[in-house]
């Protein structure tokens, strides 16, 4: 858990120290306002402003596993069990995308219902199981961790149509840029 985790804080710590630097705030959402989190540092005019802060849940992906009768990767066990935190804007070579993130024990549990309906579409279509980790433009390519290899890779939805981005979800982290988009 250290790389990941550690990885995913120092990310997320850049990112706080740009939206620090170009804005004199912590990062904000219009999308997340009114939706209850312990990431909430403060809120303004239907915007809400966000801090990283520990993730207090106690299960991990379980219930994904579970449900699909898999074994998850351990670190996107971490990825997704470090923090709370807001969804980040960042750019990976000259993609730039919404790295997903955990706001609540709330959004945690949806974010597991999304994703068995991933894998369960996966399977249907007899695809390789991937778990996204981020959004792009886009509405069909999504960043996923290839749940046999570990590649991290540019996927189109329900396609085996696949770009590898990086061998592992801990190098992919560490070439990520934060993006400034107020």
């Amino acid at each position: 858990m250290n790389d990941i985790s550690t990885e995913l804080k120092q990310l997320t710590q850049n990112y706080v120290d740009l939206w620090q630097q170009e804005s004199g705030f912590p990062p904000a959402s219009h999308e997340l306002y009114g939706v209850p989190s312990p990431c909430i540092s403060r809120t303004g005019d239907n915007v809400v402003y966000w801090l990283p802060q520990p993730f207090t849940g106690r299960d991990k992906l379980e219930k994904v596993e579970k449900a699909m009768g898999i074994i998850i990767r351990s670190e996107l066990h971490d990825y997704f069990t470090t923090q709370y935190a807001g969804d980040m804007q960042v750019r990976f070579d000259s993609l730039n995308f919404t790295l997903l993130q955990i706001w609540s024990e709330e959004d945690f549990i949806r974010l597991q219902e999304n994703m068995i309906g991933h894998l369960v579409t996966q399977k249907r279509l007899k695809l390789t199981p991937t778990l996204f980790i981020g959004t792009t433009a886009s509405e069909n390519d999504i960043i996923s961790v290839c749940n046999l290899s570990g590649e991290v890779i540019l996927e189109t939805f329900g396609q085996k149509k696949r770009e590898v981005l990086a061998d592992n979800l801990s190098l992919f982290l560490t070439k990520l840029t934060p993006v400034f988009d107020k």
